[in-house]
């Protein structure tokens, strides 16, 4: 049976579709997997564009995509959470409601067969020094202590303000930039020469999606890509890993004709 991979889906902030829009297209992609008779998924990080889990209130919103996951449980499929650097402070809570496994680090894990390895990406190869700094301020308990006593109104659009901050600041046209300047390809590479039977390194963060084979002529690094612009997942089937684009949008509703009298 399929294991599927899906990330970044930035719930909570407009792009080519509006995030209502991308909400219920990845409801209609959980839907597919359960009828492909899904083995496990996996949504490795950034599933929403900020999230904080105060002692009684979680950010409003994302009803259907919290209900589907509930459903894909309660259907008896593993469903494996990872934390990236949008909802870094994910602690328990879709443990609770959903029963997903949360993961706040990168796994290694055997699928159908296949030596994997997945997580969101973020912080990980060289450089990014600053980010790997703000990271571990970030992940400190008291930072998140700090955070949790600003009101929910307060916390949520300071959140915002400066994710859109970063975003204005990514450059539009990305491109893969060649193995040597790709910091996930490196870190991968440095990965397969400490476990040389990794089959698969499966990762998100980087918005592009990639499907690079490394240096042994074997191993594949698969970036998950996006579902602002790209809506790409993995299925891995059988051994045998495909990155897809999902195109199961809704059509946008007809406006209604003009009456004529």
């Amino acid at each position: 049976m399929p294991t599927f991979f899906a990330s970044d889906f930035h719930f909570g902030v407009d792009a080519r579709t509006t995030s209502r829009q991308r909400e219920e297209a990845v409801v209609r992609w959980l839907d597919h997997c359960l009828a492909e008779g899904a083995d496990a998924i996996y949504l490795v990080g950034d599933l929403f564009e900020f999230w904080f889990e105060w002692r009684y209130a979680v950010p409003r919103g994302y009803v259907r995509f919290l209900g589907k996951l509930a459903e894909v449980a309660d259907a008896g499929v593993p469903l494996h959470v990872f934390t990236g650097n949008h909802d870094l402070w994910m602690k328990d809570y879709l443990h609770q409601e959903v029963g997903a496994t949360i993961h706040h680090a990168p796994v290694r894990t055997t699928i159908d067969g296949c030596k994997v390895f997945v997580g969101h990406g973020d912080g990980l190869g060289p450089g990014d020094y600053g980010y790997k700094r703000l990271k571990k301020v970030m992940t400190a308990p008291w930072a998140k202590w700090l955070y949790a006593r600003l009101h929910p109104n307060a916390a949520i659009g300071l959140a915002n303000y400066f994710s859109g901050k970063s975003r204005d600041s990514q450059p539009s046209d990305e491109a893969f930039r060649g193995p040597e300047n790709e910091w996930l390809v490196a870190y991968s590479e440095q990965k397969l020469a400490r476990d040389a039977e990794l089959d698969y390194l499966i990762f998100g963060h980087r918005h592009l999606p990639i499907d690079y084979t490394l240096s042994n002529g074997r191993t594949r690094y698969l970036n998950l890509g996006e579902w602002l612009n790209y809506q790409t997942y993995v299925r891995l089937d059988a051994g045998e890993a495909s990155l897809l684009h999902w195109t199961g949008f809704a059509p946008a509703p007809r406006r209604p004709s003009p009456r004529v009298n």
